[in-house]
């Protein structure tokens, strides 16, 4: 399928804001309204989902509303104390371990993975299986058939929770969208219900994982920026915005539509139908943010991103990203003071994906 992809911030800005630019394939999308989107296409489920993600409009608002009261500023506050037990625990398993040790695997994984699960009522039986069918929605490497059993095996996981938590409900997230629904289905359809999870289970966790992982990376290929951040020179913060800045967690984000004709400039004009690529990696690193924008500077006065989007469609969990980010590095520094990549930075290989932006390991040496 073809794409615009978007690359400059400030045009991409204006697109993410525009109200003639939806995310709603089945109203605007003219490839999918004329069925020539194949239905083995590996990325159907990006946009085929009925969800906040691919709502337009009052649509996108009312499904939003469902699940924004469960991520304010406030209750994301107070999930504090739990992340930094959650993060101790994952730290005490560490401590101790010689030789090489996978921190993505260890340590930057499991803690989005299970925050969110235990936000989500998500029984530890499916855990594994559901982590790797939310890594197999990240694989644009995938053949047609995988990516389709991938999403069958997803929708099996996610249907057998809703049964689950409908019949023993919670004190979960997956829970009290189950009672809007059952209380009142007109306001949540049982198709939505089951998307809205994969939305929330899938992008709450993928963005911080790799938030973590090039932040960690950072820092161990930036001593002497590591050093300041320890001496209290620059904050935690800076480098989490610097970090989203330089390596945006999600590197391209499918799909948009166009209303209608967009004129971006005399010489381009994005056509009613037509669809866009927000490709937030490359705003990251546009002339704009200042000198050497490929480089990795706490120092940089603009550390403007755009890794949670923009807009109506601004990213929900992205308060409790930063939770987990601001409690998780400043303890894994703390805990391995002398912790060191255990390769050369040029051996790290990126997960297999254009979408995700995260790398397949992190060898490290605890020290």
């Amino acid at each position: 399928m073809v794409a615009w992809s978007v690359t400059d911030p400030e045009l991409l800005k204006r697109l993410l804001s525009d109200p003639r630019v939806s995310k709603d394939p089945r109203q605007h999308w003219a490839a999918w309204r004329d069925g020539t989107v194949p239905t083995d296409w590996p990325l159907m489920i990006w946009v085929s989902v009925q969800n906040m993600f691919t709502a337009y409009g009052g649509e996108h608002r009312r499904l939003r509303s469902l699940v924004s009261k469960a991520f304010t500023y406030r209750r994301t506050e107070a999930l504090r104390p739990w992340v930094a037990e959650i993060t101790a625990t994952l730290l005490d398993r560490l401590d101790g371990t010689e030789g090489v040790v996978d921190l993505r695997e260890h340590f930057a994984y499991p803690l989005p993975i299970e925050v969110i699960c235990q936000l989500f009522g998500v029984p530890d039986e499916h855990r594994a299986d559901l982590r790797r069918a939310v890594d197999g929605v990240f694989n644009t490497t995938a053949t047609p058939e995988e990516a389709a059993a991938n999403g069958e095996q997803l929708y099996r996981i996610l249907g057998e929770l809703v049964a689950t938590r409908r019949a023993e409900p919670g004190d979960d997230l997956a829970s009290g969208l189950i009672a809007a629904r059952d209380e009142d289905g007109s306001s949540l359809q049982e198709a939505e219900l089951i998307d809205t999870l994969i939305l929330m289970i899938s992008a709450g966790h993928e963005t911080t994982v790799n938030l973590l992982d090039h932040a960690i990376t950072a820092l161990l290929t930036h001593p002497d920026q590591l050093r300041q951040v320890l001496d209290g020179e620059y904050g935690w913060g800076d480098v989490i915005d610097e970090t989203l800045r330089w390596q945006a967690p999600v590197a391209h984000l499918p799909l948009r539509y166009a209303v209608e004709d967009i004129v971006v400039s005399d010489e381009l004009t994005i056509k009613q139908g037509e669809a866009i690529l927000a490709s937030y990696a490359a705003a990251g690193r546009a002339p704009e943010v200042g000198d050497n924008p490929d480089e990795f500077d706490l120092s940089r006065p603009n550390k403007s991103h755009l890794s949670f989007g923009h807009g109506v469609h601004f990213c929900l969990g992205a308060p409790l990203a930063r939770v987990e980010a601001e409690i998780a590095l400043p303890a894994l520094f703390a805990r391995f003071p002398k912790l060191a990549l255990a390769v050369d930075p040029g051996e790290l290989e990126s997960t297999a994906s254009f979408i995700s932006n995260g790398h397949r390991s992190l060898p490290v040496t605890l020290g």
